[in-house]
């Protein structure tokens, strides 16, 4: 089942450096993370609902698609406005999940419910990430699934329009969508799910809180009072509008920006109240040498022109690693981050490439099996990787805002999260990003 939708060719870039200390307000584009799980909600609610201001990129399309495929009525016509109307599931059908874990974790539970057969593959890399836990679940729901040996992509799911649901015992230490994927689907299943973690801590327990938090807004009873336990009961989810946040991952490297070069970037229609982890990034950022406020402007960073090292456990939000990393390698002093061997399943290992590249730069990199020290010394343009991973390409702007020549051997990666950002970045850069 081959899937030829990664032969994108690669878009060399040259990250551009910064000369002065960078002043920049952006409106940059909504939360991933809430746009995939907006998506499922939605497409298993009782009539229509709508996503406003969500994320349009290569994730969030494909998750969309998949669920076209399926029969939901997924308009995404109105950048500003995404309309999702459910309508019976049914295959067969086919999902291309790109190298995105959210659909890849998110959509099987899904095409359970569906009357008919759903195959699911994606990008070469993405038959490397961790699904055996989820696909494992399905099975003991009952669900029959074909699978790779490794319990992962290409798989197949044949849906009977329905899942009995009950009690199911997984390990999601590799990745939270594990549970968060089952919980999605759980209020439509006919005896809901009580689902128990067994295994080390699962990571990025703020995406696991997200979850929780949205399927309450869709009108869900979900219990998660006990540590590792999770409880949705069956019940229909309410048709609504969601409001998207701005993506904090997404926000991150510009954030950097203003720390590396003393400036100050503020990210406009920032929310009061957040279900995304700002409270622990604006601790992070503190500690590496920068003041966060949130105003009635937005969420504002700025930087002294001098980064700090730090020594942190980022297992609760490992997405930051790839940009910390970069900021660290620019640090007056060593840092250490830990907590985050997860991160080698992702789109790619991510330790072991961020090693390998910031070595090449000139840093001095050591890499455990959860994390990286890294030691700040003089570094030197050169050529950069990318691996196809969207965070590589951010850390190797970052670097490159200080550092003159850091060549990436292709930002089109980008387009996963956030298709603007070369041009987003450039604008920043020449001082062309207040929008």
């Amino acid at each position: 089942m081959a899937n030829l939708t990664a032969t994108r060719p690669p878009q060399p870039w040259t990250a551009p450096t910064a000369s002065d200390p960078i002043t920049a307000t952006l409106r940059l584009p909504g939360s991933k993370s809430m746009t995939a799980r907006a998506l499922v909600l939605s497409a298993l609610g009782t009539g229509p609902s709508t996503l406003l201001r969500p994320l349009r990129a290569r994730d969030t399309e494909l998750m969309a698609g998949g669920l076209r495929a399926m029969g939901v009525h997924v308009s995404i016509a109105d950048d500003e406005r995404w309309l999702v109307r459910p309508n019976p599931l049914h295959g067969p059908a086919h999902v291309d999940v790109g190298l995105a874990g959210t659909i890849m974790r998110f959509v099987p539970p899904v095409a359970a419910l569906s009357d008919g057969p759903v195959t699911f593959d994606g990008d070469p890399h993405a038959r490397k990430r961790p699904l055996g836990p989820l696909t494992g679940a399905l099975r003991s729901l009952g669900v029959r699934i074909d699978s790779a040996p490794s319990g992962g992509l290409p798989l197949t799911v044949y849906g009977t329009g329905g899942v009995t649901g009950g009690e199911v015992v997984i390990d999601a230490s590799a990745s939270s969508q594990l549970v968060s994927g089952l919980l999605l689907a759980a209020p439509a299943f006919d005896r809901g799910v009580v689902v128990r973690h067994v295994g080390p801590p699962v990571p990025s327990a703020p995406h696991l809180r997200m979850t929780v938090q949205m399927l309450r807004a869709a009108g869900a009873a979900v219990d998660d009072s006990e540590p590792d336990v999770w409880t949705v009961e069956p019940g229909r989810l309410s048709a609504r509008s969601w409001q998207i946040e701005p993506d904090l991952s997404g926000a991150v490297p510009f954030f950097a920006a203003a720390l590396v070069t003393g400036g100050s970037v503020t990210l406009r229609d920032w929310p009061r109240s957040s279900a995304q982890p700002v409270d622990t990034l604006r601790d992070l950022l503190a500690r590496m040498g920068a003041e966060v406020t949130l105003d009635t402007d937005g969420l504002t960073v700025r930087g002294t022109g001098t980064v700090h090292g730090l020594d942190a456990d980022l297992s609760d939000v490992s997405e930051l690693t790839p940009v910390l990393a970069a900021l660290a390698t620019l640090a007056d002093s060593p840092s250490r981050l830990y907590g985050v061997g997860h991160i080698r399943g992702h789109e790619t290992d991510r330790l072991a490439a961020l090693a390998a590249e910031f070595t090449a730069l000139g840093a001095d990199v050591t890499e455990s099996a959860d994390g990286l020290e890294i030691r700040p010394r003089p570094l030197r343009g050169t050529a950069f990787r990318t691996y196809d991973d969207h965070r590589l390409a951010h850390a190797a702007a970052v670097i490159g805002l200080a550092v003159p020549g850091v060549e990436l051997s292709d930002v089109g990666c980008t387009s996963k999260t956030m298709p603007d950002f070369p041009a987003l970045w450039s604008a920043m850069v020449a001082g062309g990003a207040d929008r």
